[in-house]
């Protein structure tokens, strides 16, 4: 990043509009307006209608755009900047023009929406804040020059559970790339789960034969795959199959259809039983994905789809190869394979990346050295692959881990520099970014930290993590990473996150020293075991063979430059049987021993020593290293002498003779402050009255939020919990301090994103509480009144496709809704018990021209609303047009706007059976959901 001045970009240097030279938006003599050229590309025409939008919402001005300036007053001009990188924007203020420069048509669009920023919006995956009080229109005084860190940022939404992009339809998938756009990032990438346990086959990606397919792509030899419904039985092992109809408290209402599945499963759940199914499903599949990628490209979003290495290819396409004599696992049939599964994707929709996945065991079993080479000669064969076809995207790898166990950055050694190398972080992000990335040199390499975890807190926890965000950034950055996207199923309730990790895509300025401080003379990662009984053999110094180091990659000793003789002791603590740990030795980054296996050369339990002669130090550090070929490397003591310098390390023991204490580096902060940017975020998003303690709040559970289900994959049971619920409400008094803030919280938009937080604390409290109320063995009628607080709650909190899935959960988990049955009164009431709602899960703002946008609303209450009616008017000016909404089914309702021919707003009135009048967006009609149009 270049900046004309510190802190200028971002989060913590906006200028009101009402600082700085401007002219006001109601003197007639002046005729403020944007500027853009007419030949301009479509990403800055975008750009010009998107500050058009935004200093509108912010502050009533509706500014024109025009192809040159038309009197004296404020202008902002767009321009492409030939003097600026592609990704590199500009914005100057120059008397009462402020110039938006871009190095490219790219770069101008986020020029745009950093100015949005500068006026107070914020981004996020599920939408736009807009702070409700409106300020006057002023031009900005603005002097900075914005590039962002990573060359590509983004997100890896994952599948196969009803939380994430499996319940996508394609305006979800365009939502989600708009908001990626807004938050300037430009890579969206999914992977693919293939046929086998524990997931059936996904039809995010088609496999198959060059013949299988016409020339639109469209299958004609498919076989059973689907994504997650409410009939899927036993979708990996978390869910059984009730029909939404049959939900309870109003959950039913949400719902419009029994099968709860994205649009190209409907008709086919939980899975396609014919032939012509399962090619219908793919083919569904197919085209909502050109679709919505065609509209990523047109916003400068990258887009992957990905299966895992080695390929699995399914049984029907196995048979077809055999019945044609050949044999599946030959390399010239995978080979053929992933020609026809990439000449498909040519034919039906665009694509930038085609990842392959390390297999999801090496991160928990490790991996076998052949298995290893299993997997390079699987991803040679998808490289010839896409060389033979001419394929316009690249190859990537990615997977649970980097690499393999004996080095996570082998790949770097064996393939193509051209192949992109990524990796989500290990133990579902609670491991930091792997440091082997800073051993990959000469190729694009991303990390990949986790937003949320399917695994401890489970997907209907409470996950905040900005501080996590803000260090897996830091480091990835430290590692020279060109890429950073994070790993998430849902949206709303992850914003912190994925607003902290966007932001330090593009400045880190909050954080000068990505390194974490000061190296320490020595220092070595890993961590220590000690077993001070034992009898060491071969020896007469026990004590340094009475500890170890293990699960290290590097070392590093401050040394005057010169020769050493370097002495490495090991001794083998735990295995009986050779071939149980192996593993090399570098010194100064060269291989001293390959293969070493202490317990083949000396037994367990006995000293084995190594000395190494004239090692050169040229920069004050000697480098030790290991690469683990089988489980964990080990080593016991480290002793460096030279002309007038020794130094001896007892490596994971205590101070010994002349050898210093040698713990492992220690362990740093898994997070990093984060108490500015929750200001920021506060301020933003519940206004200046509240935002301080609202701020400190989150800023205190950031990284630290309790457990409230018992921990499990996607999401925890609700076990019993015999604690007494009087000590486990102490951990949750972070809810009633932020219900008590709620008097001071101005303005409707406030109030209602405030509401979402506070019902989300109370859904996530009353779980909790549920059981404890199961230890306690309290009475049915109290489990009933607690799951019934519970189910209110949550439905309170509704907005997108993910708290969708969380009432699925309550209903389909067998460790949640039948659980909470066996003990509590029945029958449950029907009947929606909350305050009536009108909820929109799926929220656009940018269409393409001539688009006909299609809304759907759930209009919540016990009885039937007796109207819903959309109101709609071009953005800014003329009077409202307005239709009833169709009734589909249940609490849904429908209806499309007319073709998108210019930016417009609108929303939604109804009123209940009791006469109470509801609105949406909270802030309408002073306030509308804006539109606007992209095209060329």
């Amino acid at each position: 990043m270049t900046t004309s001045k510190k802190f200028t970009c971002l989060i913590l240097a906006t200028v009101p509009l009402a600082a700085g030279l401007g002219v006001g938006a109601d003197d007639a003599k002046a005729q403020p307006c944007i500027v853009r050229a007419a030949d301009m590309p479509a990403k800055v025409k975008l750009a010009a209608e998107e500050i058009r939008r935004y200093v509108y919402l912010r502050t009533g001005a509706l500014l024109p755009v025009v192809q040159a300036p038309g009197g004296a007053g404020a202008t902002i001009v767009l321009e492409i900047g030939k003097s600026l990188d592609a990704q590199q924007y500009r914005l100057k203020t120059a008397g009462t023009t402020l110039t938006l420069s871009g190095g490219s048509d790219l770069a101008v669009l986020y020029g745009a929406y950093a100015l949005a920023e500068k006026l107070g919006v914020r981004f996020y995956l599920h939408g736009d804040v807009v702070p409700d009080a409106r300020i006057p229109f002023a031009l900005p005084q603005l002097d900075e020059t914005c590039q962002p860190l990573f060359a590509v940022r983004g997100v890896n939404p994952w599948g196969c559970h009803p939380y994430g992009m499996d319940a996508w339809s394609a305006d979800d998938y365009k939502t989600v790339f708009t908001q990626l756009a807004k938050m300037r990032m430009n890579f969206l990438g999914v992977h693919c789960y293939p046929e086998g346990p524990p997931y059936a086959a996904e039809p995010t990606v088609w496999l198959g034969l060059p013949g299988d397919f016409d020339a639109t792509g469209q299958v004609k030899s498919g076989y059973p795959s689907h994504y997650f419904s409410a009939l899927a039985n036993g979708f990996g092992q978390a869910f059984r199959a009730k029909e939404t109809g049959k939900y309870n408290f109003g959950g039913a209402g949400l719902f419009e259809r029994d099968d709860w599945a994205p649009p190209v499963m409907a008709g086919y759940c939980p899975v396609p039983t014919t032939p012509e199914g399962s090619n219908e499903v793919f083919n569904r599949m197919a085209g909502q994905l050109h679709d919505a990628f065609s509209f990523a490209r047109r916003l400068g979003v990258r887009t992957c789809l990905g299966t895992e290495a080695p390929l699995t290819i399914p049984g029907a396409v196995q048979e077809r190869l055999k019945a044609q004599g050949r044999n599946p696992a030959d390399p010239a049939a995978v080979r053929e394979v992933y020609e026809g599964t990439f000449r498909r994707i040519m034919a039906s929709h665009p694509l930038d990346y085609y990842w392959l996945w390390t297999p999801e065991s090496w991160t928990w079993e490790g991996n076998k050295p052949a298995q290893y080479e299993a997997t390079i000669a699987d991803i040679k064969l998808a490289h010839e692959a896409l060389r033979n076809v001419g394929a316009p995207f690249k190859l990537a790898t990615s997977g649970w881990v980097l690499g393999p166990a004996h080095d996570r950055a082998a790949f770097d050694h064996d393939l193509p520099k051209d192949i992109p190398m990524s990796a989500i972080s290990r133990a579902v992000g609670h491991t930091e970014v792997d440091p082997a990335f800073g051993r990959i040199a000469g190729r694009e390499k991303w990390a990949i930290p986790w937003l949320e975890s399917d695994g401890h807190q489970g997907l209907a926890g409470l996950q905040l993590y900005a501080g996590r965000m803000r260090r897996d950034a830091a480091d990835a950055a430290a590692y020279g990473c060109t890429g950073l996207m994070g790993l998430h199923w849902r949206t709303e309730i992850l914003a912190p996150n994925v607003s902290a990790l966007a932001l330090a895509a593009w400045d880190q300025s909050w954080y000068p020293n990505a390194n974490g401080g000061p190296a320490r003379d020595w220092t070595m990662d890993g961590k220590t075991a000690n077993y001070p009984d034992a009898r060491i053999t071969g020896t007469n110094d026990e004590v340094l063979y009475r500890s170890c180091c293990y699960d290290m990659t590097d070392g590093k000793m401050k040394v005057p430059n010169g020769r050493y003789k370097v002495t490495l002791k090991f001794c083998e603590p735990h295995f009986k049987a050779s071939g149980e740990r192996v593993f090399d030795v570098k010194l100064q980054g060269t291989t001293v021993m390959e293969n070493l296996d202490i317990l083949a050369k000396v037994g367990q339990f006995a000293a084995l020593d190594f000395s190494f002669d004239g090692i050169a130090v040229t920069d004050g550090w000697l480098q030790v290293g290991f690469v683990a070929r089988q489980s964990l490397p080990c080593i016991s003591a480290i002793a460096v002498a030279g002309p007038g310098f020794v130094r001896k390390i007892n490596c994971g023991g205590p101070a010994y003779q002349d050898y210093l204490a040698g713990e492992p580096r220690p362990p740093r902060e898994r997070s990093l402050p984060c108490d500015d940017f929750y200001a920021d975020w506060a301020q933003a998003s519940f206004g200046p009255e509240a935002a301080d303690p609202i701020a400190r709040i989150f800023t205190e559970l950031d990284g630290k939020v309790p457990l409230a289900t018992a921990d499990g994959c996607p999401v925890g049971p609700l076990d019993p919990d015999a604690t007494p619920w009087a000590t486990v409400a102490t951990r949750f008094t972070f809810v009633d301090a932020m219900e008590k803030l709620r008097p001071a919280v101005r303005g409707a938009g406030n109030l209602d994103r405030f509401d979402y937080w506070l019902n989300t604390f109370l859904y996530y409290r009353s779980l909790a509480q549920v059981r404890c109320a199961l230890g306690a063995k309290a009475a049915p009628e109290e489990i009933t009144r607690l799951w019934s607080d519970t189910y209110r709650y949550l439905l309170a909190s509704v907005n997108t496709p993910g708290t969708l899935a969380a009432v699925v959960t309550l209903e389909n988990h067998p460790g949640w809704g039948d659980l909470i049955a066996r003990q509590a009164s029945q029958p449950w009431l029907k009947e929606h018990q909350g305050a009536p709602r009108l909820i929109v899960t799926t929220v656009r703002s940018v269409v393409e021209k001539d688009e006909a946008l299609t809304l759907t609303v759930i209009a919540l209450d016990q009885q039937p609303m007796k109207s819903v009616v959309l109101k709609w008017r071009p953005l800014g000016r003329g009077a409202w047009r307005q239709q009833e909404m169709t009734h589909v089914a249940r609490a849904i309702h429908r209806a499309t706007l007319p073709p998108a021919a210019e930016s417009l707003e609108y929303h939604i009135q109804a009123g209940t059976a009791s006469g109470a009048q509801l609105v949406w967006p909270a802030t309408a009609p002073e306030m509308n959901q804006t539109v606007v149009v992209t095209g060329p």
